[in-house]
């Protein structure tokens, strides 16, 4: 579960990005915190989706397996009747298709497993996953906003450019610093 002090070190890390110079700033760069770290949360909801998705896959597989020993009664039981179809010049001998394990057959690579499970929540009648990327547009449509916020508000502070472009310094851009007459 989130920790509150977790919590208040990641916005502490935020904030000291930025130097706030006025109350609107201050709650702008705290929003901002708030925002990036519910971005997070997402990140990890998203996580604990899949991880659910594999182990109800998982579970599901382990249920719909058959024993050892009923699964070579079966094989025993189709091979004998699909020999004589084949002597008849019906079905060739599947003996060769038998799988080693019951469950290395139904598994894939890492990365087929990971898109079974995509899919499995995409077709969710609760559409969580869409919900989940819905909320996570969200927060980042806002996040930019803040940004963009704290950017403006740092143009229309000349008297803070002044502060960190010296009089006569040469870093300063045309026009600032230099009041007229």
């Amino acid at each position: 579960m989130e920790d509150a002090e977790d919590y208040k070190g990641f916005e502490a890390t935020i904030t000291a990005d930025y130097d706030a110079q006025s109350a609107v700033e201050r709650e702008l760069v705290l929003r901002l915190a708030s925002l990036l770290w519910r971005l997070r949360r997402a990140t990890t909801i998203e996580t604990g989706l899949f991880e659910i998705q594999a182990d109800h896959l998982g579970n599901f597989r382990r249920t719909q397996q058959i024993s050892p020993a009923s699964r070579d009664i079966v094989y025993a039981l189709f091979n004998a009747s699909s020999d004589r179809q084949a002597a008849s010049g019906g079905l060739a001998n599947v003996t060769a298709t038998r799988p080693a394990s019951g469950l290395a057959s139904a598994q894939g690579p890492p990365d087929v497993e990971l898109a079974r499970c995509f899919l499995r929540l995409c077709n969710l009648p609760n559409y969580a996953l869409d919900r989940l990327s819905r909320y996570e547009a969200i927060l980042w449509r806002q996040a930019g906003q803040i940004l963009y916020a704290l950017e403006t508000l740092e143009r229309r502070k000349p008297q803070e450019r002044t502060r960190r472009f010296p009089l006569g310094s040469e870093q300063a851009p045309s026009g600032v610093g230099h009041e007229e007459c």
